[in-house]
């Protein structure tokens, strides 16, 4: 038994499979476009409010940033040069006022040892401390700053 084709089921051929590939093509262009609309909703999720930036706490950041890092690779002159500077963005710091979102009476404490951390490795520098020493006192400072920072971080709304 042979099924003859007519130009008729031919054409019907022809157009389901143009149908076919339309659905196709507009499946992936509607799949594409939600995966783009997703992405913009949930890439920020924090559309709303965005922490205010505590200029004094990023000054200081910048400094230890400077100082410490290059600490870790045993080169130790931007903590001998920058001591002094390091003690300055930490008073600053202390003195300053917290804007919105931060909660100052939580960190007063450990910024006051920040503080005294600070003192103290600007005179180890002036003294001529060791390397060794110097390195390990400000790995100290840089943890105790790190205390700060995740007490900084901590929600504003605790239930």
């Amino acid at each position: 038994m042979s099924v003859r084709i007519t130009g008729s089921n031919r054409f019907n051929g022809l157009f389901y499979t143009y149908l076919c590939r339309l659905k196709i093509t507009r499946m992936k262009k509607l799949i594409a476009a939600m995966v783009i609309v997703a992405s913009l909703l949930f890439a920020n999720t924090s559309f709303g409010q965005e922490k205010a930036k505590w200029k004094e706490m990023e000054d200081f950041h910048a400094v230890m940033g400077g100082t410490y890092h290059p600490a870790e690779e045993g080169k130790l002159e931007p903590i001998r040069t920058r001591s002094k500077e390091m003690v300055d963005k930490a008073v600053a710091w202390e003195k300053s006022t917290a804007p919105a979102g931060y909660d100052k009476k939580a960190v007063n404490a450990t910024l006051k040892k920040l503080v005294t951390g600070a003192r103290e490795i600007d005179r180890m520098v002036k003294a001529k401390a060791g390397d060794q020493e110097l390195k390990t006192r400000l790995s100290s400072l840089h943890n105790v700053f790190h205390e700060i920072m995740e007490k900084c971080e901590k929600p504003e709304h605790q239930h």
